[in-house]
């Protein structure tokens, strides 16, 4: 079997699809978006597609070296993007060949299903306590908010007091007998996060995510020290080496993405390095159908999950360019009580919908629409992280 051609689509809302193809007629799928660049990784998947033209789709680790090691300058979320993409391709053609899902190539599954926890949103109190109980009324067992807007890089007491209203009030929404995640979103200064998480100790949080800038990676220990809350980060790190400082400063929860950072080789290989910090994986995945399905395809074969990341009806997707929107059978997804049992399909577990796709693809190219990391600034001009 051969490698004949790489194709990727740029679709509503915001994700990039690839499709791999071979000699023999079996087709794989992986997702190499990243959120805000997806020209710039399609043009990187072109270029490393080079490299594949011809080759065995099943020397997956032969090739994730080559790509990854090949050239001269390496690493960084656009190349390792790419290579995610057509790792999760590569492993989805694996599944198809041998018959069995992905998981099952990986050592079997340790469970029988994963617990996913869901967005919420809302500026005002009483909007996030709604969305929480919507969501209860749904079915989740977990949910994360973002703690705040904007913030001063020292700010004032009545911005740290919203943040904890806000808290409070998901908190009180939820009950004791459920989760809520706080993320951070790199807005918070080392300062103000060593401020906001005692106060926010009460509250009993699953995890604070991102509560500083990965640049800031040497105060990270700082911030852990400060508080008995498990810290969790990951989404802008990008291989085991750029994670192994993160857990040497005592994070509790790794999230890397595996549309981010080198697809499920990667991930996989994360989550063992993990092991031995005593350090739990929550894969981040606000993204597409194909994110989620690889992403499922390793938490069933790796024994330190705690809980699965999943975008559907969040809010980048907006109208008409949901999860399930590209799937031939959506009920693969079909969450119960808060969890997605095992998917049993070969490969990821999922039919993609190749007509939806190429529509979309198309619809997208004539509108240019493409999405991009919202600007914020400071009150007097300055920039601010979103």
């Amino acid at each position: 079997m051969k490698i004949t051609r790489l194709t990727t689509y740029a679709v509503a809302p915001r994700w990039l699809f690839l499709r791999i193809d071979t000699d023999e007629g079996v087709t794989g799928w992986g997702e190499p978006g990243l959120e805000g660049r997806v020209r710039t990784v399609a043009a990187a998947v072109e270029e490393l597609g080079e490299l594949l033209i011809g080759a065995d789709p099943l020397r997956i680790e032969a090739h994730w070296q080559l790509l990854t090691k090949g050239g001269f300058y390496r690493g960084g979320p656009v190349l390792s993007s790419a290579i995610g993409g057509i790792d999760q391709a590569l492993w989805d053609i694996a599944g198809k060949v041998h018959g069995v899902p992905v998981h099952q190539l990986l050592g079997g599954p340790l469970r029988e299903r994963v617990r996913v926890y869901s967005w919420i949103g809302g500026d005002r109190v009483q909007d996030v306590a709604e969305e929480a109980a919507r969501k209860v009324e749904e079915g989740f067992t977990a949910v994360k908010m973002n703690a705040s807007a904007q913030m001063r890089p020292i700010d004032t007491p009545q911005a740290v007091e919203e943040v904890i209203q806000r808290v409070t009030a998901v908190r009180e929404a939820l009950g004791p007998t459920r989760d809520v995640a706080i993320d951070f979103h790199g807005r918070v200064s080392t300062g103000m996060a060593r401020r906001l998480l005692p106060l926010l100790e009460p509250l009993q949080p699953m995890f604070v995510e991102e509560p500083i800038l990965p640049e800031n990676a040497s105060r990270l220990a700082s911030v852990v020290e400060c508080t008995s809350i498990p810290i969790a980060t990951g989404e802008r790190l990008y291989s085991r080496w750029d994670f192994l400082p993160a857990m040497a400063a005592g994070i509790a929860v790794a999230q890397p993405d595996i549309c981010h950072a080198g697809g499920i080789s990667e991930i996989r290989r994360i989550a063992a390095q993990a092991e031995t910090y005593d350090v739990f994986m929550a894969p981040h995945c606000p993204l597409g159908p194909i994110a989620l399905a690889s992403s499922l395809q390793v938490d069933f074969a790796i024994p330190n999950l705690l809980i699965q990341e999943q975008s559907l009806g969040i809010h980048y997707n907006g109208a008409g360019s949901d999860l399930l929107d590209y799937l031939v059978d959506p009920t693969v997804f079909q969450y119960r009580d808060g969890w997605v049992d095992r998917p049993l399909g070969p490969g990821l577990g999922i039919t993609i919908d190749t007509k939806a796709v190429e529509s979309a693809a198309r619809w997208a190219a004539d509108h240019h629409t493409e999405w991009r990391t919202p600007v914020w600034h400071h009150e007097d001009g300055a920039q601010a992280e979103w």
